[in-house]
């Protein structure tokens, strides 16, 4: 991307970071009630309506605060959307498929904002005052929802890549493995700050990201 003043920076990635959130955790709760547990429905938590997700250290300050330092890695979460196991029809076996519909949907966010990018370029010549905004916008729209789906397929709890796994393992390693819970949180920002995630999910997401842009010419 060209280089932007701090306020242009802020509205180009807003509103890809608000829906790449907020959609992440709609999708959880979208799933759990196709699988028997209506607990996200119940509590108006299956709505767009971004107010209704905001975190506000995970969806506002911690994503500007990587935006206007420019750090290159953009991420953050909304408040968890409900999920009441015990009312899913295969309780172990569904968990994964709630945890893996996050992802998905960041994937099905990135092949739409990807459009985004594409329409920009067709209509450039004509409606160049729009078309920019939405290529740039496209980008980070891109790369936000690529850096969800692969930092949340990290096999590490409560992460959603940690869930499919204590999901897939025999019951007693699977409640080992999800005492590690508490402290993943403090595990995900230890890796952040040494610059091990970058290390870990960088090829990944680069790889996946690049491939993407190829696809809209760039």
């Amino acid at each position: 991307m060209e280089e932007f003043n701090m306020i242009q920076t802020v509205a180009i990635w807003v509103l890809p970071v608000l829906f790449a959130i907020t959609v992440h955790e709609v999708a959880h709760g979208w799933m759990a009630k196709k699988l028997g547990d209506k607990t996200a429905m119940m509590m108006g938590r299956l709505t767009l309506n971004p107010i209704k997700h905001i975190d506000p250290m995970g969806t506002i300050l911690l994503p500007l605060l990587l935006v206007v330092m420019q750090t290159g890695f953009v991420f953050g979460w909304a408040k968890p959307v409900p999920v009441t196991a015990q009312n899913l029809n295969n309780p172990k076996v569904d968990m994964v498929w709630v945890a893996l519909a996050g992802p998905a949907s960041n994937g099905i966010m990135a092949l739409l904002w990807l459009g985004a990018i594409v329409l920009g370029v067709v209509v450039h010549d004509s409606f160049p005052m729009v078309s920019e905004p939405l290529i740039y916008m496209g980008q980070a729209g891109v790369l936000i929802n690529v850096v969800l789906m692969v930092l949340n397929l990290l096999p590490l709890p409560p992460l959603d890549g940690g869930r499919v796994v204590a999901g897939l393992l025999p019951n007693r390693l699977s409640y080992q493995y999800s005492r590690l819970e508490p402290y993943g949180f403090f595990i995900l920002i230890g890796l952040l700050a040494t610059g091990i995630l970058g290390q870990i999910l960088g090829p990944a997401i680069g790889i996946i990201s690049n491939s993407l842009f190829s696809l809209a010419g760039f």
